[in-house]
């Protein structure tokens, strides 16, 4: 009589794997920064670089136009020069100055405050209806910036929560965004977010994952195939 297969490990709940995360890896506390502006344009310097030298671009370019109107004002290749640093700059000076003159052309005085009571749907359709600004943009500004329960999924919570079998794995990044943040309580999504990453970026790498010293190990469905 064939052997039938052994049973897959029950899955991890949002709420264990924080608990287990934050024990493994440690968590800082949640701070809003209380400037959305602020927050999506770095996270716009922040695309295919590091958080270095996204951040020093950002001073770079606060440094050289300290108002929203003086950067708007300025050519683009001032722009282009002035974060050059993070890297595209090319690119992403282009990006940067469509962005300021659509923000300024919907709020004159820059002011984006109304997103952190607008309902949250809105405030993400409102953001994302910007050209260039997609639903981990989006995320990042609500949750950083206004301290509100939008999930950025980036590629290290992707590539953890597929490979802890919370989403499928061939489901697309924009639908992985509400699919995980249904699965969290208000207060799990900031924990969520920078407990995956930190477990991306120290043991679930893309290539040669730490599995031998990985604190999900016991129900991963992912043992042996990775």
């Amino acid at each position: 009589m064939p052997r039938k297969p052994a049973a897959a490990p029950p899955l991890w709940s949002p709420a264990e794997i924080i608990a287990i995360l934050d024990e493994a890896y440690g968590r800082a506390p949640q701070q809003a920064s209380r400037a959305p502006l602020f927050e999506l344009v770095l996270t716009l310097l922040s695309q295919h670089t590091s958080d270095h030298n996204s951040g020093e671009a950002m001073h770079r370019l606060v440094e050289r136009f300290p108002t929203w109107d003086e950067a708007l004002a300025a050519p683009v290749e001032a722009i282009e020069d002035a974060i050059r640093a993070g890297g595209l700059a090319p690119t992403k000076s282009k990006r940067l100055h469509a962005l300021l003159a659509e923000v300024h052309e919907r709020r004159p005085d820059w002011n984006l405050d109304f997103l952190e009571t607008m309902p949250l749907e809105d405030a993400k359709a409102w953001l994302t209806s910007i050209n260039g600004v997609g639903p981990k943009t989006a995320a990042c500004v609500l949750l950083f910036a206004l301290g509100r329960p939008a999930l950025p999924v980036d590629t290290h919570v992707e590539r953890v929560a597929k490979r802890l079998g919370l989403v499928p794995a061939k489901m697309p990044a924009d639908k992985a965004h509400a699919a995980l943040e249904s699965m969290l309580a208000p207060d799990e999504v900031y924990a969520f977010h920078v407990d995956l990453i930190q477990h991306g970026r120290r043991t679930c790498h893309a290539r040669g994952p730490k599995c031998e010293g990985c604190p999900l190990l016991e129900r991963c469905p992912q043992v042996g195939v990775v």
